[in-house]
C-alpha cells in the first residue's frame, strides 16, 4: 500500500484504482461472468445459485468460484497487497458474488456497517495505528463494465467512516426509506448533492471501500445496458464465519484460495500472506 494510498483511504474510507484489469485478462473475465449468467438455473453447477428476488441488484451467488479467470481476482497483484495491509495480514474471503443492477431495480438507499441497528461486539471498525490503515470490513468491487456519468450506480460520503456523529436518516435522500426506516421502493433518484459522490468506473477499474462508509446506489438510469462487478468481501481471519460455503464451492478451488476462505487464528501468518510472489 503506497503512502498515498494509505493517506487517502484514511481520509475518505475509499480508493478507486483505474486499469487494475486490462486487454485478454478483461476480456476473459467479462466472457466468465456471461457464461454464469447465461447459464439457465437448472444447469448451474452444484452449489451455484442465481437469487432474482432481491430488489437492488441480480445476485449470482459464489460467482469468484465460477472461473479461474474471476478466482484469481481475489488475489490480484495490483490489490492483493492493499488487502493485506488494511487486514493487517490476516485476510479471509467472506463472499464473492457477481452483480448485476439495471433499470428496473430500485434505488439503493444510503447506508453502512456503523448505521446498522444491530452494532454488536462484531461490528465494523476503521482505526490508523502504529502507522497503518486497519479495516475489518472491507468490500471489493472488479467493474466488468463501464460507469458514466448521468448514469446512476454506486454513491458513497467520502469521509462518513471516521464521522462522530450519525446521520439523520433523511439526510441527502429525503424520502428514500418509509416511516417504519424500511427502504422505499417506490423511490427514484439520479441527484448527487453535495456532500455525496457518485463513483463512476470503468471495466477493469476497482473500487475499495469500508464498510464503514456511508454508501448506497442511485437508480440505474440506461435502458439498453447494464452495471455489474464483481463483489468481494475480506474479514479478518481470526473473526468466525458468518456465511460458510458451501462444500461443492470449496471443492472447486484452488489451495490458495482455500486458505483464503479459511478461518485462523489471530497469531497465525497465512502462506498466501507470506508469499511475496
Amino acid at each position: 500500500m503506497t503512502p498515498e494510498q494509505k493517506y487517502f483511504f484514511d481520509l475518505t474510507g475509499y480508493l478507486h484504482l483505474e486499469g487494475v484489469v486490462t486487454g485478454d485478462a478483461l476480456a476473459q473475465a467479462q466472457a466468465a461472468a456471461d457464461r454464469y449468467m447465461q447459464v439457465s438455473d437448472e444447469d448451474l453447477p452444484p452449489g451455484f445459485h442465481v437469487n432474482r428476488l432481491r430488489n437492488h441488484f441480480i445476485w449470482h451467488l459464489y460467482g469468484f468460484a465460477f472461473d479461474r479467470v474471476l478466482e484469481a481476482l481475489t488475489q490480484h497483484p495490483k490489490v492483493w497487497p492493499i488487502v493485506k495491509a488494511l487486514m493487517n495480514d490476516r485476510p479471509r474471503l467472506t463472499s464473492g458474488n457477481l452483480m448485476v443492477n439495471n433499470h428496473t431495480h430500485e434505488f439503493h438507499p444510503l447506508h453502512s456497517a456503523r448505521e446498522s441497528p444491530s452494532k454488536g461486539p462484531e461490528a465494523p471498525y476503521y482505526l490508523a495505528r502504529d502507522g497503518k490503515c486497519l479495516c475489518d470490513h472491507l468490500v471489493v468491487f472488479f467493474y466488468l463494465t463501464d460507469v458514466y456519468e448521468g448514469d446512476g450506480g454506486l454513491i458513497i460520503l467520502p469521509g462518513s467512516h471516521k464521522s462522530a456523529f450519525d446521520r439523520p436518516e433523511d439526510f441527502f435522500y429525503p424520502g428514500s426509506r418509509t416511516p417504519e426506516g424500511g427502504y422505499n421502493p417506490d423511490y427514484v433518484s439520479y441527484d448527487v448533492p453535495p456532500g455525496v459522490l457518485n463513483v463512476l468506473p470503468k471495466a477493469g477499474d476497482v473500487v475499495m471501500i469500508s464498510e464503514m462508509v456511508t454508501h448506497g446506489a442511485l437508480s440505474w438510469k440506461p435502458r439498453d445496458r447494464d452495471r455489474r462487478f464483481l463483489t468481494l468481501r475480506y474479514m479478518p481471519q481470526f473473526v468466525m464465519p458468518i456465511n460458510d460455503f458451501p462444500d461443492e464451492i470449496v471443492e472447486r478451488l484452488l489451495p490458495e484460495t482455500q486458505e483464503l476462505i479459511a478461518t485462523a487464528s489471530y497469531s497465525q501468518i497465512k502462506k498466501i500472506v507470506q508469499n511475496e510472489n
